[in-house]
């Protein structure tokens, strides 16, 4: 499903059908996460684009804590819609931008780029490629990728994933990026499988 209006299909139909506790990559809390972001010591005006984040409650805990400057892009206008029913009024504090990440043309820049299991559904050189390019010119600071591991599943929603390890995922974005720390992490899916993830943070040259 190299096709990007395949590809968007694919997840709106996802988006459409199936509630939080339907899908593996639901989080309650992405701890992870949000240790990462808070390990790079930036203030609560930092700029943060959270790609592929869907319907994750990542955002609800972004604005908890208290950033002003969140951006959340998804492939699927549908996920998107299910994030802002379910903050409110506090939807308006956050930009939503519906679109491939590998079609992604920034307004702007970011000083932290987070991404948990997006970047691994490009199987393609030619997509990585681009996602690396785009993440090269709209990072100032930092940037936190999750994918599935070497020991992680090797599909996910019916789609192929690329499996990573530390090695390989420091290795296609060293061109820009100084890697800081990487761990494996399981995750438990509200249906009781377990994914091992691996976490790598970077920053910018």
């Amino acid at each position: 499903m190299n096709n990007s209006s395949e590809h968007k299909n694919h997840w709106e139909n996802i988006y459409e059908t199936k509630n939080p506790d339907q899908v593996s990559w639901t989080q309650a809390k992405p701890q992870t996460s949000l240790d990462f972001i808070s390990s790079f010591g930036l203030g609560k005006e930092a700029r943060i684009i959270d790609i592929g984040g869907g319907d994750s409650n990542l955002v609800d805990f972004l604005l908890q804590e208290g950033y002003e400057n969140i951006t959340v892009l998804d492939i699927s206008s549908k996920a998107l819609e299910k994030a802002k029913e379910r903050l409110g009024d506090a939807a308006a504090k956050v930009k939503w931008i519906a679109t491939d990440i590998t079609a992604f043309e920034p307004a702007e820049t970011y000083d932290i780029w987070h991404d948990r299991a997006a970047f691994h559904f490009l199987t393609t050189r030619e997509k990585v490629s681009k996602y690396i390019g785009i993440a090269e010119k709209s990072i100032t600071g930092f940037m936190v990728l999750g994918t599935f591991s070497k020991n992680g599943p090797t599909k996910c929603s019916g789609l192929d994933i690329q499996q990573y390890d530390e090695e390989s995922l420091s290795s296609e974005f060293e061109s820009g990026f100084e890697k800081i720390q990487c761990l494996t992490e399981d995750h438990t899916t509200p249906f009781g499988t377990v994914q091992n993830f691996v976490f790598c943070s970077f920053k910018k040259l």
